[in-house]
């Protein structure tokens, strides 16, 4: 089978929609695109999909690869005269970038929008600095609300605009790499990896619903694969010249270790190592608290799971144009492809 580069990855499966609550709706082209590579998926009632690739060894511990799957979007509440809609968000959207962005509708078909934008000509005094609440906004769509009623339910979840430009240095700029940009670069390490080499049977959680409840759909899916240690993989903030330095990690740089009470700092400890003996770069992210991702909902998982957080830098995290780099993407697929093939971590979180 042909070698896919990451770039390719990457635009295939966040060029999918899977709004928090919908991954399901483009379940064909994910299985056209995934399921060659591994010996078994599931979904479950949750929306969780969780892939596996067995390992050749006998009696192989068992490691969790979780990146969410789901996406920052919005949802149909009202339909108005001329086609206008009425939305809610679903998600942490940032209502500043919103007027004039394109977005999909996903009905009965797609149907194609644009934000409500008010001529600054026409604003009234000091409206250009209020910050308006998502639920205030109205999509166009040039349709008549008699026909936009019988193609697009209340409650149709609508996305951003699948479209993606590269700039230089090897920047890619789009959609919704939070956070399915990480689960590019974990199929593309697995779909290139032997399971000779596995030195675990790997589960791989596409977990659902995790920018849209404070649970989220990896605790389900880590019970069910009952791993033995486990990966979580995210998207981190990535710096500017305007955000805080110790917040952010840099692009270009490398991927990012969490460090923090929630994860295993034996296990963090070793994948620190296995990137250096590797030749790959680190960049160590401090978390006081709360990680940001589902770290800590896959720790707290049936006994305890020993988890490792593992960052991938994005800029403009949560807008239609996020953008990272693609050197750092590549890095975490050899990260992902050295974990799931070390044998020494592998016997060491061995349960019992």
């Amino acid at each position: 089978m042909e070698t896919k580069s990451i770039k390719q990855w990457i635009l295939d499966l966040c060029g999918l929609m899977s709004v928090s609550g919908s991954e399901s709706y483009d379940e064909n082209k994910l299985m056209e695109l995934v399921r060659p590579f591994f010996d078994s998926v599931e979904r479950d009632p949750v929306g969780n999909y969780l892939f596996l690739k067995k390992s050749r060894r006998e009696n192989a511990p068992r490691l969790l690869l979780d990146t969410h799957y789901d996406e920052i979007g919005m949802m149909v509440r009202e339909i108005l005269e001329g086609g206008f809609v009425r939305i809610t968000n679903i998600g942490g959207l940032d209502p500043r970038i919103l007027p004039a962005a394109e977005v999909v509708l996903y009905g009965e078909k797609p149907v194609f929008g644009v934000i409500v934008s008010t001529p600054p000509h026409l604003q009234k005094p000091g409206e250009s600095s209020k910050l308006q609440d998502v639920r205030d906004l109205l999509i166009d769509t040039g349709y008549t609300k008699e026909t936009l009623e019988k193609i697009l339910p209340i409650g149709s979840p609508v996305g951003y605009m699948p479209r993606y430009t590269e700039l230089e240095g090897g920047e890619l700029a789009g959609k919704s790499m939070d956070n399915k940009a990480c689960g590019a670069c974990v199929i593309k390490a697995l779909s290139e990896t032997d399971p000779d080499e596995l030195a675990a049977d790997v589960y791989v959680l596409f977990s659902a619903k995790e920018e849209s409840s404070s649970t989220a759909g990896a605790n389900v899916g880590a019970y069910r694969a009952d791993p033995d240690y486990a990966m979580c993989i995210d998207v981190n903030l990535g710096k500017t010249p305007d955000v805080s330095k110790d917040e952010t990690v840099e692009l270009g740089k490398g991927i990012s270790l969490t460090y923090g009470p929630v994860v295993s700092r034996k296990l963090t400890d070793r994948t620190a190592e296995l990137c250096r003996n590797a030749g790959l770069n680190v960049q160590p992210y401090i978390a006081t608290r709360s990680t940001g991702t589902n770290t800590v909902k896959i720790v707290l998982g049936r006994a305890g799971i020993p988890t490792v957080d593992v960052g991938l830098p994005l800029k403009y995290m949560h807008t239609y144009n996020e953008v990272l780099v693609l050197k750092d993407a590549e890095d975490l697929c050899r990260l992902v492809r050295e974990f799931v093939c070390d044998a020494r971590i592998a016997e060491e979180f061995r349960r019992g």
